[in-house]
């Protein structure tokens, strides 16, 4: 194909009556004091839109408008185009027929682009027009940095060799921006941030070593056969965290901070020995955006109100609650940037404090010194508090230590981990704690899981199987049948999987009169039953199905934060009573 022919963008604009001379001239105006291209300061000053302006260049060029996001694309095929060049043109190799290659490109009109994509391919090009936005965020999942960690990986087990190599001379050496191991470091936490991992999990095996991400709470692996490289990896960590590199017998805890891609990452270490080494899981937390508010962690409108309402009451326990990576610390975090005020004082019980908050007074345990919570938490009410966040109520002195300390002024927040709200209180009772200090302290109960969202690149109308059948039925009777459900077929953008990001899901039990009844009585059907009968009360079955109905997520993500058997159990107690779970909820 023939190089694009140079066309003035502004005047056949205003030709076309798009845009005005005098708009025109206001976006020269700022292109001058920017430095930006005319159709970016066009569409800054919304004059136009990006779609409008792709649209325009694509009638005019003769070329077509591709949706990357609906584009299905081979990866091995578009790495023909060295990341650089895709970068430096915003150029996307998309296909390659017939001895052409067809080429996305967010400006068509750079010649000298196009001129040097041509040599590059050493083909032909045809030319397709596509966002901008788009084409970056490809960019940045199409070329991770999988095959780099595994060329260095290489290149690292080729100088590693059994006899002549001192790990830890390796590790500390002054020339240690050059170390191979250090670059691999580099790269798997590069890779780790664009893939959006939570952790990065480092094992070492009998013949291979495993490096897996966890994304979207799903682990993703890359096997590596150079397991040599296992130590010296463990080394440089271990020194970056300021941990004993010599000590390999017992498990160490450790955290540093790294920059990566302009974001500032803390990184929490834990190692521990296993058969063949030492396993390495490291959490990545991003601290470059800050902590939300409670306004930001995707409660649905009702339960966001209520909530709070209940953390700005001046005493009570408010629990949140749910498995492990359930967000439980997201939220208490949020309740608290909301409560962060100079007429408050705050001090918070935690292991380990995992984001650094100004103004509030962050205590991290160490029980080897005795610096336990409950340790801690009686210190903490002699320092003058008006709210006490605990980490976690992880035996009875602890959670006696809060309960009293809500009943004498103080708002308390902590964490339990519990499969739902109503099994809450009782785990409380069952730890120990008196039924009528629970019944006086306890506000209210914060049950939360993250699901996944599907792919909005991949997102396909779905069937419900035989056993999601049985299961919406009894959740829902035959109304399930007039649902559109969706779920992803796996692309490109979400690795195949179905699955980009995830949005939590929430239920909240308020503690009222006949609740309090049951808890006193130490009665924990009637507060089950009580539990049911309260208005506020939805399940957090009911509220994921939601989101399924919105074709947010997938059918098969309810039922498995719903605890499939567990739940139909109970809503089938409730259909069994007479009444309809649907207006239950």
């Amino acid at each position: 194909m023939a190089a694009p022919k140079k066309i003035r963008l502004g005047d056949l604009l205003v030709e076309s009556k798009t845009i005005s001379e005098q708009q025109l001239m206001t976006a020269l105006s700022e292109q001058k004091k920017s430095g930006r291209k005319l159709g970016a300061a066009l569409i800054d000053l919304g004059y136009i839109t990006e779609d409008q302006m792709l649209k325009f260049l694509s009638q005019q060029l003769q070329i077509p408008f591709v949706d990357i996001r609906q584009y299905r694309f081979d990866q091995e095929m578009v790495r023909k185009l060295p990341e650089i060049y895709a970068r430096r043109f915003r150029a996307l190799l998309l296909d390659e027929q017939n001895g052409e290659c067809l080429v996305g490109m967010a400006d068509p009109l750079d010649i000298f682009a196009f001129d040097d994509l041509s040599r590059i391919l050493k083909k032909p090009i045809r030319q397709a027009v596509v966002r901008e936005s788009d084409l970056m965020s490809t960019i940045d999942k199409v070329y991770r940095r999988t095959d780099e960690i595994s060329s260095i990986a290489e290149e690292l087990g080729e100088e590693l060799t059994e006899t002549d190599i001192d790990l830890a001379q390796l590790a500390s050496t002054s020339d240690v921006s050059e170390a191979p191991v250090v670059r691999l470091l580099q790269t798997i936490f590069e890779d780790a941030v664009v893939a959006g991992a939570s952790d990065i999990h480092i094992e070492p095996d009998e013949s291979v070593l495993r490096i897996r991400q966890r994304i979207d709470g799903v682990l993703q692996e890359q096997v590596m056969n150079e397991k040599r490289i296992a130590s010296a990896l463990v080394s440089r960590m271990k020194l970056m965290a300021n941990l004993n590199i010599s000590e390999k017998r017992l498990p160490q805890d450790g955290r540093f901070n790294v920059r990566i891609k302009e974001k500032s990452i803390d990184v929490r270490v834990s190692t521990m020995p296993i058969q063949y080494g030492e396993s390495v899981v490291m959490r990545l937390l991003d601290q470059s955006g800050g902590t939300a508010n409670l306004d930001e962690v995707g409660m649905p409108d009702a339960i966001r109100d209520r909530m709070r309402r209940n953390v700005n009451k001046p005493h009570g326990l408010v629990l949140v609650t749910g498995p492990t990576g359930s967000g439980k610390t997201t939220t208490l975090y949020a309740a608290l940037s909301e409560l962060n005020k100079p007429e408050t004082k705050i001090i918070t019980v935690e292991d380990p404090v995992e984001y650094r908050l100004p103004r509030i007074n962050q205590v991290q345990v160490n029980p080897k010194i005795g610096l336990t919570f409950a340790g801690v938490l009686r210190t903490a009410l002699r320092q003058d508090p008006d709210v006490v966040l605990i980490g976690e109520m992880r035996d009875t002195e602890t959670a006696e230590i809060g309960l009293r300390a809500a009943m004498t002024g103080h708002l308390v927040l902590s964490t339990l981990h519990t499969n739902d709200a109503v099994s809450t209180a009782n785990r409380l009772i069952d730890m120990g704690a008196e039924g009528y200090l629970v019944a006086t302290a306890l506000q209210a109960i914060l049950a939360q899981r993250l699901i996944r969202r599907i792919c909005s690149d991949c997102s396909a109308p779905y069937e419900p199987d035989a056993h999601e059948r049985v299961w919406l039925r009894n959740l829902l009777g035959d109304a399930f049948t007039a649902i559109e459900f969706k779920k992803g077929t796996g692309c490109p953008h979400c690795n195949n999987t179905g699955y980009r990001g995830r949005i939590g899901v929430f239920e909240l039990l308020e503690i009222d009169e006949p609740l309090a009844d049951a808890l006193r009585r130490n009665d924990s059907s009637g507060f089950a039953k009580a539990a049911a009968a309260n208005k506020d009360y939805r399940k957090l079955a009911f509220n994921a199905l939601d989101y399924a109905r919105q074709g947010i997520t997938s059918l098969e993500e309810v039922v498995r934060v719903s605890g499939e058997i567990d739940e139909i159990e109970s809503i089938e107690s409730v259909v069994e009573a007479g009444e309809s779970p649907e207006a239950e909820a």
